[in-house]
């Protein structure tokens, strides 16, 4: 172990903004509002909450007991709780995950940047629908612009870590994600006062259930589960440092909730602009698409009558991105440089420059994959793709399916049992339901995201 005092969150309010800044993400953004256009609007969100609710919250609380109970990075936790198992390679599974995604994820968050640039620099204004593909094709293309902002984003996400828990983690996310809501209630009130939102409200809030089946249901689970950053590692080092007075269950459900309303706030942001704009959302929309080939088009559209409000919602659009990016590159970075620093008994600043020095190596490969290595292909995919597809569709429903078999199955109930109830000082009434659920429940539904995505078996 690293010799270096460890920190714990300074304040509830501290814990809870860091471990909802690790769920949010980009995520919230770029799929929550096409899948929940696609299923039946309300009616998918009515099925999105009772997924969080069923299966992501006894989850997250299954990583905040994991974390808090043994205070140490999320690989060492299984060493500890379970000594000379092979129960570890789930933690080590974690940190492996966090430490690929933050790699190619950190491309994502400098294309977010650039597009700051534009927006400020009213790059946008004059533009039509066929010129945004060829702007945002040219800019990832480039060999050297889309570096040099994942380098930037990289420097910036290593200068919060070094910081530590208390002066870096948690004072940055009581700023930030503040300023993420607000950010969302002007883009929201802005996007709302359109002519013609009322048809994107209606199609955001109106449920036809109709739409609802196993396929509706199954994207919906795989939705919660990604979302609220499920199986990663971020939340159970973030829990590693909460207090022995944090209230386990009610962190869990308040970082539920804040990342639920992001989502559901996006779909406010974007579907009255879409419908004023005359645009139609398809499949093809999720993801990089909607953000930095539709949505610029879109909101150009929207609000060009106004060009000054055009040109300040589209900065406040992807200042929104850059701040939604960062908290999530954060508790990444987080995960790989606490593993490095305690399990290798490394001071917390050499632990950070290598985590950050090596996703950097390989951003720049991933970065490049848009570009001069686009050519190169691994089991038909690019090298960004593979990154994306091994650790979206593999790793984290894997981490999060021996997460709860090992909770509800292994896990000593005394210690589950105690961290929830901070050791008899809270009454607690679903300690039998969240077991039943990590036991029972979770598993099979998870194993069901996983046949799924790899094409194993086809449910519906």
């Amino acid at each position: 172990m690293s010799k270096e005092i460890r920190e714990n969150f300074g304040s509830k309010i501290g814990a809870v903004l860091a471990a909802a800044g690790s769920a949010v993400g980009l995520g919230n953004i770029w799929r929550f509002p096409i899948e929940t256009g696609q299923n039946g609007g309300a009616a998918f969100i009515i099925v999105y909450i009772l997924c969080v609710a069923i299966l992501g919250l006894p989850i997250m609380i299954s990583e905040f007991i994991i974390g808090r109970h043994t205070h140490t990075n999320t690989a060492g936790a299984y060493r500890k709780l379970a000594p000379g198992t092979q129960w570890k390679w789930v933690g080590r599974l974690g940190v492996l995950s966090g430490f690929i995604i933050l790699s190619y994820y950190s491309v994502v968050a400098g294309w977010t940047a650039e597009y700051t640039k534009l927006s400020i620099y009213n790059s946008f204004d004059g533009k039509t629908a066929t010129d945004f593909p060829a702007i945002f094709t040219n800019f990832v293309s480039n060999p050297w612009k889309p570096l040099i902002w994942m380098l930037l984003f990289m420097i910036v996400t290593h200068i919060i870590v070094i910081r530590g828990v208390k002066g870096g983690i948690e004072k940055f996310s009581k700023i930030m994600m503040p300023a993420l809501f607000i950010i969302m209630m002007v883009l929201a009130i802005c996007s709302i006062s359109l002519p013609g939102a009322s048809q994107g409200l209606e199609f955001l809030l109106k449920p036809d259930f109709s739409k609802i089946n196993g396929s509706t249901i199954l994207s919906a689970m795989g939705q919660a589960f990604f979302s609220l950053s499920l199986g990663l590692g971020c939340l159970c080092t973030y829990a590693s440092y909460f207090r022995s007075d944090t209230n386990i269950g009610k962190t869990a459900l308040n970082v539920s909730i804040i990342d639920t309303f992001v989502a559901i706030m996006s779909g406010f942001i974007i579907f009255p602009a879409v419908f004023n704009a005359g645009y139609t959302l398809n499949s093809n929309d999720i993801g990089p698409s909607l953000l930095f080939i539709t949505l610029p088009n879109v909101f150009q559209q929207a609000f060009g009558n106004i060009p000054l409000l055009s040109y300040i919602v589209s900065i406040l659009f992807y200042l929104l991105l850059v701040v939604a990016a960062l908290t999530s590159t954060i508790s990444m970075h987080e995960v790989v440089t606490a593993y490095l620093s305690e399990e290798f008994n490394l001071s917390r600043h050499k632990a950070a420059l290598m985590v950050t020095a090596a996703c950097s190596t390989i951003g720049i490969f991933c970065s490049l994959s848009f570009g001069p290595l686009n050519g190169i292909q691994l089991f038909g995919m690019s090298i960004f793709d593979l990154f994306d597809y091994i650790s979206s569709n593999i790793f984290l429903p894997v981490g999060g399916m021996f997460i709860a078999i090992f909770t509800g199955w292994y896990l000593d109930k005394q210690i589950v049992k105690n961290e929830i109830s901070n050791n008899g000082t809270l009454r607690i009434h679903y300690l039998k339901l969240v077991i039943f659920v990590l036991r029972y429940i979770a598993p099979i539904a998870i194993a069901i995201i996983l046949l799924n995505q790899l094409g194993i078996f086809k449910f519906f």
